[in-house]
């Protein structure tokens, strides 16, 4: 049986994902105690009670935001599962890391890499040969353009376009709407076309 940590507004659409495949899930796990249910799932308790079930349950963490989403994963320790709706253009020459959801008309081409519990948002597109690592988030309509690198837990803003074999720093934060067309360092906050470090956020 499947189940999902976090009952967050993005856990809805990850839940419209996995209803796109016909796959059952048992409930979702969340720390706030004061939900009886979510959309159409059970509220199953705090994430400690996912170890009252059996052993061969796999998880997904419904988390939007990277950090949070990291900490949770390494807080529970559990096998994961991966989801990619129905509507997704995934090529069979890719690769797709446990834990990560691709969301409806995203596009995953040709021997793109994608991480462990990364999100690959609604009509986002990763072009060929790009590798994404974990706990990444690439919003709603951005492009990723061939060759390129996304550091660990870095966020990439909707409608931001990524210049073909940039590089991308982990932790970083791009801007929506931003134009990336050379190197991002680790930790940077990027905005504008063309992109320009504003900030270094904490590590």
């Amino acid at each position: 049986m499947k189940y999902l940590f976090g009952a967050s507004g993005h856990a809805k659409v990850v839940l419209d994902v996995i209803n796109s495949n016909n796959d059952t899930l048992g409930g979702i796990f969340d720390d706030d105690t004061n939900k009886n249910s979510f959309l159409d799932i059970p509220y199953l308790g705090q994430y400690e009670k996912h170890n009252e079930f059996s052993n061969d349950s796999k998880f997904l963490v419904s988390i939007g935001d990277n950090s949070l989403r990291k900490l949770v994963v390494q807080r529970i320790k559990q096998d994961f599962f991966k989801s990619c709706h129905n509507l997704s253009i995934v090529s069979k020459y890719s690769e797709i890391g446990l834990g990560t959801v691709v969301m409806a008309n995203a596009v995953i081409n040709a021997e793109a890499s994608i991480g462990n519990h990364c999100i690959i948002n609604t009509a986002a597109v990763v072009e060929h040969d790009c590798y994404i690592e974990d706990f990444v988030h690439i919003s709603p309509n951005a492009t990723i353009t061939g060759n390129v690198t996304i550091g660990e837990g870095s966020m990439i803003g909707a409608n931001t376009v990524v210049k073909q074999g940039t590089k991308i720093g982990k932790w970083s934060i791009i801007g929506a709407g931003a134009v990336i067309i050379e190197d991002v360092p680790d930790f940077a906050t990027v905005v504008g076309n063309p992109g320009k470090i504003i900030k270094y956020n904490e590590q």
